[in-house]
């Protein structure tokens, strides 16, 4: 009996430890019921089984091949909704469904600790569950704008648990009710939209100190309100946007924010005197100031800021007229009183003797000798600015909720008579006034006499100095108590600020004097002939009315002027030459902050008006494209005919002096896996080029020469430019094609096109490089072998020739000498004389994944684009871009998006899906 007992008893713990054990997601499951709430399918999928289903179109696995670490759905004119056990699938990382017609509820992300990205902008989903983004330990982008047809919703608390969030967009999303205070927790957080929804309440205290850089809140319903005084802490801030919305009280001091170029205040309540520190901050560029109350001298921005200021406000006098002194005077009282909207409307003009509400002046109307504030709801305190009145005969405060003490210099008015304070919370010294001044104090003003400490507590009567022990020492306790609480505040913000130098990359030095001139602007590019540059429009579609239709061209990264370039290159010297091309010298550079960079220096002497527009629109958008096996253009300078690119620098050099200089340079040869993995990184980079592709396209000048390598050996894509066809057939100035190997290709030379496929010629001369360690081109060897795709291809006619032909230092084993075949079959494939003969990049990338993935698991997730869709076009991409950043791209007046001497109407070039991957 004791045997099927315990049997019994083995499978009841059998059962309970199933019972309790965490229930392992069928990620498969979940993609099937995908598949069946969307339509049109993807294709290749199925909505009755998952097998394969990690190589479904928009599906990526991790290296087991059993979970979804991605899923990237964008622009596929998808209706239908997300099923909720998206929830269940563990390790997702990365989620893209923008930019379709998706509706039904948000799915719920809680606890989904892998999942990094969420992009569901430009959807039609209807509700946010509660507690959707909870637990999100690993998310640094939540983007879910354009989503017009949401239940109101409120920002959750729930947030503050992401850390690491970077990027959180949800404009025209239905947000209503406060923006919670969670800026405190959110210390990599640096773009922050939510424009166009109906979000209330005070800008959180929190924000200050943080790392914000573009701060969307524009158009909100209702309108947030209160002040604007924590924007001067926020020294990291670019572009801040607060038009149309109820914010009060004066801007504030942004003398710390010497990054912001973008500053649109339009469209509020904002009263107080513009000053002078935003008048003279060095990146500003744009401004709008309209339609608020602002009050004395009408600002005069120096011409390299593009200001809209010619809507309602209530300065003293015309642009560059100073101010009256009597109104600069009670300017400054109003000052105290935090700039009231109620005197700003009643204070208006240069003469306060002309009618001013509350001011009564002498018989010829030039001192004013009244001031009657009594019952106008005042706050704030009482500015000694009185004090200069010097006529002033009766000053009435009474009946208001003034704080503070009352200023020593109305005591000194020698022709003051009464003076009425009463009824308001005004603490401190009493000051002595002559026997001729009628001093009214009460009934109110309980502390009037009593010294009120930092802390809001009341200090002993009188003067307020303590006067007994037991008082002394308690004074003594508290000074004590706070010189130990701000030695912690102090080294609390010591670590919050060393954390963040740690975790932000700072890509350029503080300039901060010198010429900014002809250079680019950060998320701006500056008119290099007039110093010109576009106001940002409102993040909404150009057909909304009330819209200005101002735009600005986004696509820059910080401003670099040319004294600046000249400075870390050490005025150019040869010493720093890191490489020539056809177009110009590429210098090495470091910035004052330790960031190294490469300055590509060019001329164009014949580049006229229109050459320069095109020229900055390649920038504009060539700025945006980031991958990780593309250098980052980081901006741009002109000076004169000069035309300077700014790269992120790659301290290992080009994969051609790897290849073809290591002795010379005392470098190691490269091993077979380096040349593979770098191979891999190539495709990969223009792979993701190419699927930008259709009427315009980047194009690469695709040598070894500029395939550059960092520290880590991972190779880079460099010098790539957009290909545009001209209206005169002629290529425009910056496709820089002259030292491209797809000249190479048979039907470039019969034709001239560029094309995807020319570029994986170029590529399998790359390879042909690699294998044999030769240049493409070599007038040292006899004729036969002068031209490697000529030779190397006879090479391959036969397998058993291909070991003879290799680069000498592979000295390849027989598992070596496997990849070797494949990667010499491929490159024979991408030289293919006719251009349909030839693979996609996509293919390529196929070919090595699993080369590099013998000796290094590759994660799927390093390539993600994040949003960006692989199947849009460039024009596609570059109005995505514009209606992500509520902006559009202008030349001349000209919108880039629409330019058809810009971007044809039809296809430079025929491309089909599978060109697109």
């Amino acid at each position: 009996m004791g045997h099927p007992l315990l049997l019994l008893l083995l499978q009841l713990l059998l059962l309970l430890f199933l019972l309790l054990s965490p229930v392992s997601a069928d990620d498969g499951a979940v993609i099937v019921k995908l598949a069946k709430s969307i339509s049109p399918l993807p294709p290749g999928w199925s909505r009755f089984a998952s097998v394969g289903f990690c190589n479904w179109d928009g599906i990526n696995c991790d290296s087991t091949k059993q979970h979804v670490i991605s899923i990237s759905l964008t622009r596929r004119n998808l209706r239908g909704s997300l099923p909720g056990e998206i929830s269940t699938l563990s390790e997702l990382q990365s989620l893209s469904v923008q930019n379709n017609m998706l509706s039904g509820d948000i799915p719920s992300f809680a606890n989904l600790t892998n999942l990094q990205f969420i992009f569901l902008d430009f959807n039609n989903f209807t509700s946010v569950p509660v507690g959707c983004f909870q637990g999100l330990t690993s998310l640094q982008t939540l983007s879910m704008g354009n989503n017009v047809n949401l239940a109101p919703w409120q920002l959750p608390l729930d947030l503050a648990a992401s850390t690491t969030l970077t990027n959180l967009t949800a404009n025209e999303a239905n947000v209503f009710g406060s923006i919670p205070d969670i800026f405190g927790s959110l210390p990599s957080l640096q773009n922050l939209r939510l424009s166009y929804n109906n979000l209330t309440g005070v800008l959180p205290a929190s924000m200050g100190g943080s790392g914000i850089q573009n701060l969307w809140l524009n158009n909100q319903q209702m309108g947030l309100s209160g002040r604007i005084d924590v924007l001067a802490s926020m020294t990291q801030l670019v572009q801040a946007w607060l038009h149309k919305n109820q914010f009060t009280g004066p801007i504030p001091d942004l003398v710390e924010c010497k990054n912001i170029f973008d500053l649109q205040l339009r469209d509020n309540l904002l009263t107080g005197i513009v000053p002078d520190s935003l008048i003279s901050l060095p990146s500003l560029r744009n401004v709008s100031l309209s339609n608020n109350k602002l009050q004395g001298r009408n600002p005069v921005f120096p011409n390299s800021v593009k200001v809209v200021n010619d809507g309602i406000n209530n300065y003293c006098a015309a642009p560059g007229v100073a101010c009256d002194p009597q109104v600069d005077i009670l300017l400054a009282v109003a000052g105290g009183f935090g700039y009231p909207v109620s005197l700003s409307d009643k204070w208006g003009g240069n003469d306060a003797c002309d009618s001013w509400p509350s001011i009564t002046c002498d018989a010829g109307k030039k001192n004013v000798t009244i001031v009657t504030l009594s019952k106008q709801g005042l706050q704030g305190t009482i500015s000694p600015a009185f004090g200069n009145l010097t006529a002033l005969q009766n000053l009435y405060l009474n009946d208001n909720n003034l704080t503070g003490s009352i200023p020593d210099s109305l005591t000194k008015l020698p022709q003051l008579r009464l003076l009425d304070v009463s009824n308001n919370n005004l603490s401190g010294k009493v000051p002595v006034f002559p026997n001729t001044v009628k001093f009214i104090t009460t009934p109110g003003n309980a502390l009037l006499g009593t010294e009120i400490s930092p802390g809001g507590s009341p200090g002993s009567p009188g003067t307020g100095s303590g006067t007994s022990s037991g008082s002394s020492n308690g004074t003594s306790g508290g000074v004590i108590a706070g010189i130990v609480i701000a030695a912690v505040v102090f080294l609390a913000v010591l670590a919050f600020l060393l954390y963040k130098c740690m975790k932000r990359k700072n890509k350029f030095g503080r300039v901060d004097k010198g010429n900014r001139g002809n250079a680019m602007v950060k998320n701006g590019v500056e008119d290099g002939f007039n110093g010109r540059i576009e106001t940002p429009s409102e993040l909404r579609s150009p057909s909304v009315s009330g819209d200005s239709g101002h735009k600005i061209l986004e696509g820059g990264n910080a401003a670099i002027p040319i004294e600046v370039l000249r400075q870390v290159t050490n005025n150019f010297c040869e010493d720093n030459v890191i490489g020539r091309g056809g177009f110009g010298v590429v210098y090495k550079g470091e910035l004052h902050d330790g960031t190294k960079i490469g300055v590509k220096r060019m001329e164009f002497s014949s580049m006229g008006t229109k050459g320069l527009n095109e020229f900055q629109a390649e920038i504009a958008v060539l700025t945006k494209v980031r991958h990780r096996h593309l250098v980052a253009l980081l901006g741009f300078c002109t000076n004169g005919n000069e035309k300077l690119l700014v790269y992120e620098y790659m301290p290992q050099g080009t994969l051609g002096q790897h290849l073809f200089e290591w002795h010379e340079r005392g470098l190691s040869p490269l091993t077979w896996k380096q040349r593979v993995t770098i191979a891999l990184d190539v495709a990969r980079g223009v792979e993701y080029l190419h699927s930008l592709a259709q009427q315009s396209f980047i194009h690469r000048d695709l040598k070894p020469s500029n395939i550059l390598l960092g520290d880590d050996m991972r190779a880079k894509v460099a010098d790539f430019g957009l290909v545009r066809n001209a209206p005169d057939g002629k290529y425009s100035v910056e496709t820089r094609l002259a030292g491209t190997f797809g000249y190479l290709a048979p039907e470039y030379a019969a034709t001239g096109r560029v094309t995807t496929k020319v570029d994986v010629f170029a590529f399998g001369v790359v390879l042909m490089e690699m294998l044999t360690g030769r240049k493409a081109l070599d007038d040292t060897v006899p004729d036969e072998k002068a031209h490697l795709v000529t030779w190397f291809r006879r090479i391959l006619i036969s397998k058993e020739n291909i070991p003879k032909a290799l680069d000498d230092t592979l000295n390849p084993d027989e598992e070596t000498l496997d990849s070797i075949y494949r990667v010499a079959e491929l490159a024979g494939h991408c030289t293919a004389r006719e251009p349909y003969q030839r693979p996609d990049m996509g293919h390529a990338v196929n070919i090595l994944s699993p080369l590099v993935e013998q000796w290094r698991p590759a994660s799927q997730q390093e390539e993600e684009s994040y949003g960006l869709n692989l199947h849009m076009s460039l024009p596609q991409a570059l109005q995505r871009w514009q209606a992500d950043e509520g902006s559009s791209m202008t030349f001349d007046g000209t919108s880039y998006s629409q330019s058809q001497t810009s971007l044809p109407p039809k296809p430079f070039d025929t491309f089909t899906s599978n060109d697109a991957r």
